[in-house]
Parts: structure tokens; C-alpha cells; sequence
């Protein structure tokens, strides 16, 4: 997820509930391959511990989904997911993400030269949505012939956004595509899994490779464990956490990489569930800085002992 799942917070749910995979925020290839690319490759930072980790990229140019794609396996990377699925208007309006299902040619012409650009050194993956304005499957059984190794499936249309519970009968339906098209590519489920144990009984139940979870660390950052611990969380221990990522995000991003405000979507994540939250993520998410940020959260925790 952009301005989410960077190197800070992947090795914070790294220490706490590690993922079987990790994914990058998604970096346009575009930007990689122009003037703007010191802005980008932030995005693509990250530590042994977030192993294994797949690049997440986006663009339009498949010109540069072959460079970048070069790059990626010099970087170390264990895989390269394409992103077909994001929603957002302005990435639609560039005829980027999920507009690729409108212009299918164009789509393969990027799985291709992405396929080229890596060798076959790593894996290939495509992540997408049921269809643009309305569920087709003729965009998965498109994708299946092309030899990819994995295919993640967000449970929505583009059109659907976040508004509709997820369409797991649909994501089971390109499962069954899969076995007869291309039984070697791993179909990975995605949307409205909130624990472990949810994400294994649709995995079962569906019979789908995997599961990925996004918008669910928001609820639990152990969201990933068998067992979570995040409801026994006293307010100091989530103090204390999220005390711990300003920390990191300080130490990781000393010449000011990412602004302040990229802070706030954690606040919301640590500072819930006990009274006054509302209160002090009001508070948290005034300040000016990260170091200010900090010192606040060290107020806290001591006028919470």
C-alpha cells in the first residue's frame, strides 16, 4: 500500500508478526527511469529482515518495465508483482493500473517485457480486480495464458473501490481457470481479511494458493499471527509501539525522505482502542515534525507511568 508498507513499517510487523511475504509500496517504473527517480527509490529500501520481499511496480512505458525490471533482480529482490488492480483516478485517468484492462495489448506488452527484463532470474506476478465496470473473466483467462507465476486477485471491479464486500465465490471461479489454463501459476486471494485464521478458511474453502492482506494491518499490525496479542495491548504498549516506529522512521530517514504526515496513517493504527485515543492521535498528528512527534510520544509514556 503507497506510504504504507516502507521498509519502517514492514520491519516493525517483521519483529512483531512476520507475513510469509512482504511486498514494497507500489513505484512507478516511469519515474525509475526519468529525472525523478532519487525521489522514488525510497520505495524500494529494505532490510534481511523483510525477506522474501516482492517489488511491487506500476507504470506505462513497457520500455522501462524492462529496464526497471533489470534493476530489480540486481537489487536483490525475490520477485516482481505488477500492479493492474490500483483504483485511484489519477493512476486511471493515465490509463496506468487498472485501466490496463481496457487496453489488454498493452498490458501483455508490460508482462513481456518484464518477463525479458528479469531473465528469469525471479518470479513474475500480476495483481488485479474482478474487472473494470463489471466482473470479466475473460481479463484472467487473458493473463493466465502468459505463463505468470503467481496471480493476486482483489475480490472487487475497479468500479467497486472498497464499497462492496469482496467476491470471494468470483476469485474461487479463476481459481478453477487456473487449473484448466495454467496449472502451475499460484492464485493468491486478496480483500476483506482482517486475521490468519479468516485468510486460511477462505484459502480452504476457495482452494487458492495464498492470501494477501492489506487494509487489515490497520485494524491488528499482529494481524498476521495465529494468535493475535493487539486486543490485550494495554495504552502504554501501544504508545510504546508506535513510540518505536517514529524512532526507526527518524533513524531510517535522516535526510528527510518522507514528510511528517506519512506518520499519521500509523497513529491511527497504534492509537485506538483505549480511552482518550481519539483525544491524543488529535494531538499526535499536530505535530510539526518527527523528532516534536517523538518527544510528544515520551511525554506520554511518562505521565502514563
Amino acid at each position: 500500500m503507497d506510504d504504507v508498507t516502507d521498509t519502517v513499517f514492514r520491519r516493525i510487523i517483521a519483529e512483531i508478526a512476520p507475513p510469509d511475504l512482504y511486498f514494497t509500496e507500489f513505484v512507478n517504473v516511469d519515474g525509475l527511469q526519468s529525472a525523478g527517480r532519487t525521489k522514488l527509490l525510497p520505495k524500494l529500501q529494505f532490510s534481511e529482515i523483510e525477506r522474501p520481499i516482492i517489488a511491487q511496480i506500476w507504470g506505462k512505458k513497457p520500455e522501462n518495465f524492462y529496464q526497471t525490471s533489470k534493476e530489480l533482480v540486481a537489487m536483490g529482490f525475490s520477485g516482481i508483482d505488477i500492479n493492474m488492480g490500483c483504483p485511484d483516478k489519477a493512476v486511471v485517468r493515465n490509463e496506468c493500473c487498472s485501466a490496463l484492462m481496457n487496453n489488454r495489448s498493452l498490458a501483455i506488452e508490460m508482462i513481456e517485457a518484464t518477463k525479458e527484463g528479469s531473465a528469469g532470474k525471479i518470479p513474475i506476478s500480476v495483481k488485479t480486480r474482478l474487472g473494470f465496470n463489471e466482473i470479466d473473466l475473460s481479463w484472467h483467462r487473458l493473463l493466465l495464458q502468459h505463463q505468470l507465476q503467481a496471480l493476486t486477485i482483489h475480490g472487487r471491479t475497479k468500479a467497486e473501490l472498497s464499497n462492496v464486500p469482496a467476491h470471494w465465490n468470483v476469485i474461487g471461479d479463476i481459481r478453477l481457470l487456473r487449473d484448466e489454463i495454467a496449472p502451475s501459476t499460484k492464485i493468491i486471494g486478496n480483500g476483506d481479511v482482517l486475521n490468519r485464521s479468516q485468510g486460511r478458511y477462505l484459502a480452504i474453502k476457495y482452494q487458492v494458493d495464498g492470501i494477501m492482506i492489506g487494509r487489515g494491518i490497520f485494524h491488528d499490525p499482529f494481524v498476521f499471527s495465529d494468535s493475535s496479542l493487539w486486543n490485550s495491548y494495554t495504552k502504554e504498549q501501544k504508545i510504546k509501539l508506535y513510540t518505536k516506529h517514529v524512532e526507526l522512521f527518524l533513524d531510517t530517514w535522516k535526510h528527510g525522505e518522507r514528510r511528517i504526515n506519512t506518520l499519521n496513517k500509523f497513529c491511527k493504527i497504534y492509537i485506538q482502542g483505549f480511552d482518550g485515543a481519539k483525544e491524543l492521535r488529535e494531538k499526535l498528528m499536530g505535530q510539526q515534525s518527527a523528532a516534536d512527534l517523538l518527544q510528544a510520544l515520551d511525554k506520554e509514556l511518562f505521565f502514563a507511568n
